[in-house]
Formats: C-alpha cells, sequence, structure tokens
C-alpha cells in the first residue's frame, strides 16, 4: 500500500506536470518559440512514457493476478523503447537550440525556423519508432520456454532471458544499436555545450555568463538524469545482479524522472512560471 501510494502521487505529479506544460506552450503566443515547442514535444512524450508501464505497475501492487498478455508485452516493450529513443533525440534537439541561440543569436531565427523545428521533431519520433521497431521484431520473433518475467514492465533484457534459445546476437544488438543512439545524441549534446561553453567565455560580463547558463540549466539536468540512468541499464551485460539493479533504475526512469522533468523546466525558467500563472489566473477569473 506504502509504495502504490507513493507511485500513484509521481504519476499524477508526471501526468497533471507534464500536460500543463503541454497546454501553457499550446495556449501562450509568448511560448511559441523553438525551445519550447520541443519542451511540448518532451513533456508530451514524458506523459505517454509514464503511463506505457506506471498504471500496470500500480495494478500490480494491489491485485493477484499481475499477467500480462503476450501481444501486450510486445506493445508496452515497443511503446516504451519507442518513446525513450525519442526522448534522446529530442534532448540531442534541444541542446542544438541552445547552441544557435547562445552561439549565433542574430541568426537564430533563420537557423531555427519553423520548418527546421518541424523537421527534427518529426525525426527524433521517426528514428525512435523505426529503432524500437527494430529491437521489437527480433525479440517477438524468439521462441519463449519461461513465462514469468523478472521486472514489472517488458523490457528487452528480462524478455532475453526467458528464452529458450541462444540470444548472444539478441544481447549483442543491443549492446550496439542502443549504445549507438544513446552515445551519438550524448556526444551531439556534450559537442553543442562544448561550444557553447568556449562562447561564454568570450563573454566578460558576469550577468550575460549567468544568464546566457541560465536557459541551459534545466536541459543540462534533464540529460543527466536521463543518459546517467540509459548507460547504467543498457551499456553493460545482463547479469542476474544487473537486472536487479535494473528494476531499481527502471523505477527512477519510469515513475521519478518524467514526475521531475515539468518541476525542473517550470521552477527554473521565468517563462513557463509566468505562462503558468497567466493561465491559472485566467481560469480562477472564468469561475468567478
Amino acid at each position: 500500500i506504502v509504495l502504490f501510494v507513493t507511485f500513484l502521487m509521481f504519476y499524477l505529479l508526471s501526468i497533471t506536470g507534464n500536460l500543463s506544460i503541454v497546454v501553457v506552450v499550446l495556449a501562450d503566443h509568448g511560448l511559441h518559440t523553438p525551445m519550447y515547442f520541443l519542451l511540448g514535444n518532451l513533456s508530451f512524450l514524458d506523459f505517454f512514457y509514464a503511463t506505457t508501464t506506471v498504471p500496470k505497475l500500480l495494478s500490480g501492487l494491489l491485485v493477484d493476478d499481475k499477467r500480462i498478455s503476450f501481444q501486450g508485452c510486445i506493445v508496452q516493450l515497443h511503446i516504451f523503447h519507442f518513446l525513450g529513443s525519442t526522448e534522446a533525440m529530442l534532448l540531442a534537439s534541444m541542446s542544438y537550440d541552445r547552441y544557435i541561440a547562445i552561439c549565433n543569436p542574430l541568426r537564430y531565427h533563420d537557423l531555427m525556423a519553423k520548418a527546421v523545428c518541424l523537421q527534427l521533431a518529426f525525426t527524433s519520433w521517426l528514428a525512435g519508432f523505426l529503432y524500437s521497431l527494430f529491437h521489437t521484431i527480433l525479440t517477438s520473433r524468439l521462441p519463449f520456454c519461461m513465462k514469468k518475467i523478472s521486472h514489472f514492465y517488458c523490457d528487452i533484457k528480462p524478455l532475453l532471458k526467458l528464452a529458450c534459445a541462444d540470444t548472444h546476437i539478441n544481447e549483442s544488438l543491443v549492446n550496439i544499436v542502443t549504445g549507438s543512439v544513446a552515445l551519438g545524441t550524448f556526444v551531439l549534446i556534450i559537442i553543442s555545450y562544448t561550444f557553447i561553453a568556449t562562447h561564454l567565455q568570450n563573454i566578460h560580463s558576469k550577468k550575460g555568463r549567468s544568464k546566457a547558463f541560465s536557459t541551459c540549466s534545466s536541459h543540462l539536468t534533464v540529460v543527466l538524469l536521463y543518459f546517467g540512468t540509459a548507460f547504467c541499464t543498457y551499456l553493460r551485460p545482463a547479469t542476474k545482479n544487473s537486472l536487479e539493479q535494473d528494476k531499481m533504475i527502471a523505477v527512477l526512469v519510469t515513475v521519478i524522472t518524467p514526475a521531475l522533468n515539468p518541476i525542473i523546466y517550470s521552477l527554473r525558467n521565468k517563462d513557463v512560471k509566468r505562462a503558468l500563472r497567466k493561465l491559472f489566473l485566467e481560469r480562477l477569473m472564468k469561475k468567478t
């Protein structure tokens, strides 16, 4: 019951927080910029990311029947990795946006035009879908002779442990393909922030440096949370001990992080706080 109430609170916080950011980005014309367009995509993604796993986790904490159908398991696997890989690419796109805004502000509206933003978002969602489809097809074609998965949702490594066939190729592909996506996007983010850090050194005003860095701090915090857990989970061999540790990391990824992301962005972003207050006051005035 304690776990159920705790996870339920985080889930409700995730749902309300991420939906609030999506609504406020759509409703406030002052937030119709590339930065907030990408943030809206990220919040929309986090809403479904938590919904993919947490409701089933909550029901499993209350009822004895914890079964999931094979088809449901494969769908959950696909959606989870689809959204997870898309988030990595969206975070890379957001770092590129910050690089242009800080290092090349005079050409910002040209380099981050509406068409460019749409292309970045569409490419992130499409690449995430294709990446997940690759893993889903490979995993679903395996013969499974065990039916009890050692996890609270259907992930690749725990599913491979249930197969009654040699899965070394699958495990290698998980490490190679997932590692390429995670490391590739992380390297792009590091490159963007390397250029940003170099540019900030040329700003002599302490206030100017502080203002430029404040626009990146929320994004950097989310990046560290996301990639730290991703590297710990997928870029190491699957052993009995590692799978047990993965469950603890998975709670952070699926339950806590989606709830923290909107808090990080809203608390450390004056524009979002202003828009939220404005939206809240408008709704309050309409009711009165």
